[in-house]
C-alpha cells in the first residue's frame, strides 16, 4: 500500500483509508495504561476528598510552600504555568491544530481539540467532586488541570509521531510513556514549585491525561471510520 507523505490518507487499490490517530499496535497496551491510570485517579481522589492540607506523601516528596521557585527558574515556571491558563492553552491548541492541518491530518486536528477539551473538562469535574483545596477553601486543587493538559498534549504528539514514523509496539510505547513522563514532570514541577498544587495533585493530573487521551483517540478513530464508511456506501448506491 502506497502512502501519501504527510497526508491523512493511505492509498490502496481503488480505495482510501484514513490514518488512525491511535496506532493499532498500541491499542491494547494503552487500554491497560488507561485503566490503571483511572484507578490511581479514583484512589487519590477518595484519599484526599475534602482535604485542605498536604498529605504525608506530599510533604515527603516536596514540602509545600506558597512559592519555592527562585530566579531564573521562576521565570520558566511562570511561562509553563501560563501555557496551562485559558489564554495560553488556547494559543497552544490553535497552533497544534494549525500544524495538523498543514500536515494534512484533519483527524489529528480533531483529536487535539477533543483530547484537550475532554482532559480539561474531566479535571474540572473531578475538582468539584473531590473538593480538595490549597491555600483556602476557594482554591480547588485535585487533580492538577495544568499537568493534565500538558501531559495530554505530549501524549497526542507522541501518538501522532508513532503513526507517522511507523513505530512498532515497543518503540511506540516507549515514546508515548517517555513523552508523558517528561511533560508531566515539567509541568508538575512548575505547579508544585509555584505553590499552586500538591505533588499528589500533579500525579492525579498526569494520570487523568493517561486515562482520557487513549479513550478519546479510540473514539475519534471509530467515529471517523463510521462516517467514512457511510459516505462511501452512499456514494456507491445507484441513483434512481
Amino acid at each position: 500500500m502506497d502512502r501519501l507523505a504527510g497526508a491523512d490518507l493511505e492509498v490502496g487499490p481503488g480505495q482510501f483509508t484514513a490514518r488512525a490517530v491511535l496506532p493499532a499496535a498500541l491499542r491494547a497496551w494503552l487500554g491497560l495504561v488507561a485503566a490503571l491510570a483511572t484507578l490511581v485517579v479514583v484512589v487519590l481522589g477518595v484519599r484526599y476528598a475534602g482535604h485542605g492540607e498536604p498529605g504525608r506523601v506530599d510533604s515527603w516528596i516536596f514540602p509545600p510552600t506558597a512559592d519555592s521557585v527562585r530566579p531564573p527558574w521562576r521565570n520558566v515556571a511562570l511561562v509553563l504555568d501560563f501555557l496551562g491558563e485559558p489564554a495560553g492553552s488556547a494559543m497552544v491548541v490553535a497552533a497544534c491544530v494549525a500544524g495538523c492541518l498543514l500536515l494534512r491530518r484533519p483527524r489529528a486536528a480533531v483529536l487535539v481539540v477533543a483530547g484537550a477539551g475532554l482532559t480539561v473538562g474531566t479535571t474540572t469535574l473531578l475538582k468539584h467532586l473531590v473538593g480538595r483545596t490549597i491555600h483556602g477553601p476557594g482554591n480547588l486543587s485535585y487533580p492538577s488541570g495544568h499537568t493534565a493538559f500538558f501531559t495530554a498534549l505530549a501524549l497526542m504528539a507522541a501518538l501522532l509521531a508513532t503513526g507517522r514514523l511507523g513505530l512498532g509496539r515497543t518503540a511506540g510505547m516507549s515514546l508515548v510513556i517517555a513523552a508523558a513522563l517528561v511533560a508531566g514532570t515539567v509541568m508538575g514541577w512548575a505547579e508544585v514549585g509555584l505553590g499552586a498544587h500538591y505533588p499528589t495533585d500533579a500525579l492525579g493530573g498526569w494520570c487523568t491525561a493517561l486515562a482520557v487521551i487513549p479513550v478519546t483517540a479510540w473514539l475519534v478513530d471509530r467515529t471517523a471510520d463510521q462516517l467514512t464508511a457511510r459516505t462511501t456506501d452512499a456514494g456507491r448506491r445507484p441513483r434512481r
